[in-house]
C-alpha cells in the first residue's frame, strides 16, 4: 500500500471513534465591519457594521474538528449560567455533539473571545483587537463533577483528548484521571496545554507550539535546528511522554518518539496564511483520531500536518473535514 492510501484508510477509520474531550469551552466571537474613514475624535478607525458570528473555541473547537472529520467527540467541561454559556451548549447539541458531561456553573463567566475585524468591501477582514470575558473556574465542586465524569465513564472509547486554555478546569489532578482512563481502556490520551506543558506527565503525545516550548524551557529557538531538536528530546525526558509533536507555524512540525530520529514535516500548502484561530485545535484532534484509529504518530502528524494546511486558509475559527483532509493528502500524490 503506497503512502497516500494508507493515509486515506486511516482517515476512513476515523468515522464513529469516540474521543472523550476534556476540555476548556470557549466562544469566539467575530464582529465584522468595513473601514469607513478615520474617526475625528481620535486617531482611530470607524468600521461600519456587518454583522456578529459566533464559533465553538478553545477545546470546543478541538471538539467541533473530532465531529466534522468523522469522529464521535464527547466533551467533559464546565460553562458558566450565562447566555453564552447555553449559546455553546446548543451549538454543540445543533451539530449533534454529546453534551451530558457539559456541566453549567453559577458565578463562572463562560469564556469569550471576541475578534473584531475590519477591511475593504472586496477585502478580506483582518483583525484590529481581541477582547477576552472570562474568570477562572474556581469552583471545586464543578471540578469534583468532572472527576466523577471521567472515573465512571464505561461507555465506548477510542482515545481521550485534554485541551487546556489556561481558565481553571484542567488541574494536574484531572488530567491524571484522564491518562488513568486511557489507560485502564488502553487507549491513547493526548494534551493540549497553553501554559502547563511542564505540569502534567504520562500521556501518549503532547502537540504544543514552539512559542508554548521556548516558554516552558526559557529558551529561544528560532531556526536554530539543533535547539530545536534538544527542546524536543528534553520534553520526552521532562514529559515521560512517547511522543512529542511541536507545531511551527510556516516551518510546518517535528515530531520526537523515543529511540527514533526527529521528523520534521514541512507546512503543507501556502506559506500564506490566512488565520491561525484554532489551528491548534485542528492539529490536536486530527493527531487523536489518527492515534485512535491505529495510526503510528509519524502517520498521526503527516495528517494533521495536512489538516493544520487546510484551516489555516479558512477565515476565523474554522475546522476541517474527512473529504478535505483526503483530498489534501491525494494532492501531494497528484504533484
Amino acid at each position: 500500500m503506497s503512502d497516500t492510501a494508507r493515509l486515506v484508510d486511516v482517515i476512513r477509520s476515523f468515522r464513529g471513534r469516540r474521543v472523550l474531550a476534556l476540555a476548556d469551552l470557549v466562544v469566539d466571537e467575530f464582529i465584522n465591519g468595513r473601514v469607513e474613514r478615520v474617526s475625528r475624535e481620535a486617531p482611530v478607525l470607524i468600521l461600519k457594521y456587518d454583522g456578529t458570528d459566533a464559533r465553538l473555541g478553545g477545546g470546543a473547537n478541538a471538539v467541533h474538528n473530532i465531529k466534522t472529520l468523522g469522529g464521535a467527540p464527547i466533551p467533559i467541561g464546565v460553562v458558566g449560567r450565562d447566555a453564552s454559556g447555553r449559546a455553546l451548549c446548543a451549538a454543540l447539541r445543533a451539530k449533534r455533539i454529546d453534551t451530558r458531561f457539559v456541566f453549567s456553573e453559577r458565578g463562572y463567566l463562560t469564556p469569550v473571545k471576541t475578534r473584531i475585524l475590519g477591511g475593504g468591501t472586496h477585502q478580506a477582514k483582518q483583525q484590529i483587537v481581541r477582547i477576552d470575558k472570562a474568570t477562572k473556574l474556581e469552583s471545586a465542586a464543578a471540578r469534583r463533577r468532572v472527576a466523577k465524569a471521567l472515573q465512571s465513564y464505561s461507555g465506548p472509547l477510542d482515545a481521550v483528548l485534554v485541551s487546556d486554555y489556561g481558565f481553571g478546569l484542567v488541574t494536574t489532578g484531572l488530567v491524571r484521571a484522564a491518562i488513568a482512563l486511557a489507560r485502564r481502556r488502553k487507549v491513547p490520551v493526548t494534551v493540549d496545554t497553553r501554559h502547563g506543558l511542564l505540569g502534567f506527565r504520562g500521556m501518549t503525545a503532547v502537540t504544543p507550539n514552539e512559542p508554548e516550548v521556548e516558554a516552558a524551557l526559557g529558551i529561544t529557538i528560532g531556526s536554530d535546528i539543533a535547539k530545536l531538536e534538544a527542546a524536543g528530546q528534553t520534553l520526552l525526558e521532562k514529559l515521560g511522554a512517547p511522543a512529542v509533536l511541536i507545531t511551527r507555524g510556516s516551518d510546518g512540525m517535528a515530531l520526537f518518539e523515543k529511540r527514533r530520529p526527529p521528523l520534521h514535516i514541512p507546512i503543507f500548502g501556502s506559506d500564506q496564511v490566512s488565520d491561525v484561530t484554532g489551528a491548534g485545535d485542528t492539529v490536536i484532534a486530527t493527531f487523536t483520531l489518527a492515534l485512535a484509529s491505529g495510526a503510528t504518530p509519524a502517520e498521526a502528524s503527516r495528517l494533521a500536518n495536512f489538516a493544520g494546511g487546510v484551516v489555516v486558509m479558512k477565515q476565523g475559527t474554522a475546522t476541517v473535514s474527512a473529504a478535505e483532509l483526503q483530498d489534501a493528502v491525494r494532492s501531494t500524490s497528484r504533484a
